[in-house]
């Protein structure tokens, strides 16, 4: 059986590159993290609680743009490694809001120094004014990719 060659050449499509540098700097970011007892995946609850907020568990899934069980088991794992904690919500009693501990918010300064290393290797070799364009079609490419999908988690 012949395969139809159209002419398909995902070396030449940016799709294959955006999810090898995905998947790229998640191991990395994981690797580099993991000695603090941090990960890549706990990234956007950390960033949304570092100032002392408190926030119920349908808000951070919310704004992090997971669906609610995928937020639930994120933050289960994270309460059972000591990062977050999760107190009544006065406001509703079904509820409670999250924050991060003590801990969690001492391992910050390390895991954001980590993190800022990567990037600063990941774009080497690249003026800052290359990077600044770089960011600026990324956010229009993610900007396009969030319009394409058919079941969108909303804001």
């Amino acid at each position: 059986m012949a395969l139809d060659d159209d002419g398909w050449q995902p070396l030449e499509h940016p799709g294959h590159y955006l999810s090898r540098i995905a998947r790229g700097l998640t191991r990395v970011g994981d690797a580099r993290l993991r000695p603090l007892g941090l990960a890549t995946a706990q990234l956007p609850v950390l960033s949304m609680l570092r100032n002392g907020e408190r926030l119920a568990q349908s808000e951070l899934a919310r704004l992090a743009k997971v669906e609610q069980p995928t937020m639930a088991q994120l933050l289960g794992r994270m309460e059972r490694d000591g990062l977050v904690r999760r107190d009544p919500d006065p406001r509703d009693r079904r509820s409670s809001l999250v924050s991060l501990t003590d801990a969690a918010i001492e391992k910050l300064p390390a895991g954001r120094q980590a993190l800022r290393q990567a990037n600063t290797e990941m774009t080497e070799g690249l003026s800052d004014a290359e990077v600044t364009t770089l960011v600026r079609l990324l956010r229009r490419v993610l900007d396009n990719v969030e319009t394409m999908q058919p079941n969108p988690v909303r804001d």
